[in-house]
């Protein structure tokens, strides 16, 4: 399971960088954190969040294996807990409506992060 869990966040990073996007992302290896991910630009971000990766990874990846960082400013629900209560493509699609806006996106090595598989961080001025 670890393996194919991995194996979907690879794809998904291959994904992104074969969708036709200007770039491809700048790849970042946090390897004392045991995990890789990719930060995308903007137009990349918008890109993403109206295409279908985010549902192909949701399709693999479920939401309680997910985590979000959002921004202070986010009109996303996060309860009491911590528990953002929003979809994949909300979180990235919520980065791309800013002018500035991105999303930086870690696949987890499986048993780091509290078991989550995906983080995404949003980012905007």
């Amino acid at each position: 399971m670890r393996i194919v869990l991995f194996g979907v966040g690879m794809a998904a990073v291959a994904v992104v960088a074969g969708s036709g996007v200007a770039a491809a992302g700048v790849p970042v290896a946090q390897p004392d954190q045991g995990r890789v991910g990719v930060m995308l630009s903007h137009e990349e971000t918008v890109a993403i969040a109206d295409g279908p990766i985010p549902a192909v990874i949701s399709m693999f990846v479920p939401l309680s294996r997910m985590g979000a960082g959002l921004q202070p400013n986010t009109t996303i629900y996060k309860d009491d807990k911590g528990g953002v209560h929003a979809s994949l493509r909300q979180v990235i699609s919520e980065a791309g409506d800013h002018p500035d806006g991105n999303v930086a996106v870690f696949f987890n090595a499986p048993g780091t992060h509290g078991g989550r598989v995906l983080d995404v961080y949003q980012n905007w001025g």
